[in-house]
C-alpha cells in the first residue's frame, strides 16, 4: 500500500511512519519542517519539504499517488489556540481542508486522520469519555480539529472517500520536544536531565489520559484496513496527575528534586481519561505498555540524546 504520512517529521508521525514501512508499505512523508525534524524520518521513507496547504502538496500527490493519507500535521499548542485562534485555524482547518482537496483530486481511497480526544470534549461530564460525550472544547485547538472532522464526514457523504478519525489522549514517548509546549512528560525530562526544577501549573492535581506513542503507531496500523467511517478513543482510560507523572519519573532516576508550581493556565482541561472500548471492538486495538514502563523508554531516549 502507497502511505502519505503528513507531519511524518514530527513526534508521533515519524513513530507511524516507522510502523507503516515495517509492515512493507511504501510510504512518503510531506512536512514544512515548522516543528518537525530531519532526524526523525525514516530513511526507507521518501520526503517531500512542503506545507499541506501550500502549491507544492499537489505535486506530492501527483508524483507520489497514494492510496492512504495519514494526516497528523497540525498546530497543536493548546495555548497558542487561545492567544491566535487565526494561525490555529488556518493550519487546522484551512490547509487541511486542502489536503482534502487534493485527495479527492488525485483518487485516494482513505484518509486516517489524528485527531484529539484530549481537547475535544472539554471539561466531561463524565470519566472516562467514550465517542457520545459532548463536544465542547475549551481552546481553538479542539474546535478546529473537531471541525475537521466534520469536512472528513462532509467528504465521505459527497465523495465516498472512506475514512477512520483516530482521537488521541495524551502522547508521550521518544522524539517529544522537551523544549516544545505539548508533552509534559517530555519536558520534565529534558529539565531533570539538565538539572533544573520542572514547573507545574496549576496544583498538580490535573488528570490527563497518557498513552505510549508506539501504541498510537499500532492503532494507525491498524486503521489502514479497519473501522472505515468509524470515529474512535485512542487512550487507557486511565487519569492521572502531573504530580504523580513527576513522582514516578524522578524514582526511576533516583533524584530528590523539588517542582516550581505556577497559575493555571487558559484553555486546559483539568480532568480527563478516554473510553476506547469502540477501538477495542472496531480496531481490535488495546493499549500494550504500561505508563511506568513507558516513562522508562521515554527517559532512557532522552538520557541517550544527552549523552
Amino acid at each position: 500500500m502507497r502511505i502519505l504520512v503528513t507531519g511524518g517529521a514530527g513526534f508521533i508521525g515519524s513513530h507511524v511512519v516507522d510502523s507503516f514501512l515495517k509492515e512493507g508499505h511504501e510510504v512518503a512523508v510531506i512536512d514544512d519542517l515548522s516543528t518537525g525534524k530531519l532526524a526523525n524520518i525514516n530513511p526507507g521513507a521518501e520526503f517531500y519539504e512542503a506545507g499541506i496547504g501550500s502549491p507544492q502538496a499537489g505535486d506530492v500527490f501527483k508524483e507520489f499517488k497514494p492510496d492512504v493519507v495519514c494526516h497528523h500535521a497540525a498546530q497543536i499548542d493548546v495555548r497558542k489556540s487561545v492567544s491566535d485562534p487565526v494561525h490555529d485555524a488556518r493550519i487546522n482547518i484551512l490547509d487541511a481542508v486542502r489536503l482534502l482537496e487534493n485527495c479527492r483530486e488525485y483518487g485516494v481511497k482513505k484518509i486516517i486522520y489524528a485527531s484529539t480526544g484530549g481537547a475535544i470534549y472539554g471539561e466531561p461530564e463524565y470519566i472516562p469519555c467514550d465517542e457520545n460525550h459532548p463536544v465542547r472544547p475549551l481552546a481553538g485547538y479542539g474546535t478546529s480539529k473537531f471541525c475537521f472532522e466534520q469536512y472528513i464526514g462532509l467528504y465521505n457523504r459527497l465523495y465516498g472517500m472512506e475514512y477512520t478519525i483516530l482521537r488521541y489522549a495524551n502522547v508521550y514517548g521518544p522524539r517529544q520536544d522537551p523544549m516544545g509546549e505539548a508533552g509534559v512528560v517530555a519536558i520534565f525530562c529534558g529539565r531533570l536531565l539538565s538539572k533544573k526544577a520542572p514547573v507545574i501549573f496549576g496544583d498538580g492535581e490535573q488528570t490527563r489520559d497518557y498513552v505510549y506513542v508506539g501504541d498510537i503507531a499500532g492503532a494507525n496500523l491498524l486503521a489502514l484496513d479497519r473501522a472505515s467511517g468509524l470515529t474512535m478513543n485512542i487512550g487507557t482510560g486511565v487519569q492521572t496527575s502531573v504530580n504523580r507523572i513527576f513522582s514516578v519519573l524522578t524514582g526511576i532516576m533516583g533524584v530528590d528534586t523539588e517542582s516550581v508550581y505556577e497559575a493555571v493556565r487558559p484553555g486546559e482541561v483539568m480532568h480527563i481519561a478516554l473510553d476506547a472500548r469502540l477501538a477495542g471492538e472496531k480496531l481490535g486495538w488495546k493499549p500494550a505498555v504500561a505508563l511506568e514502563d513507558g516513562l522508562q523508554k521515554t527517559l532512557e531516549f532522552f538520557r541517550s540524546r544527552k549523552s
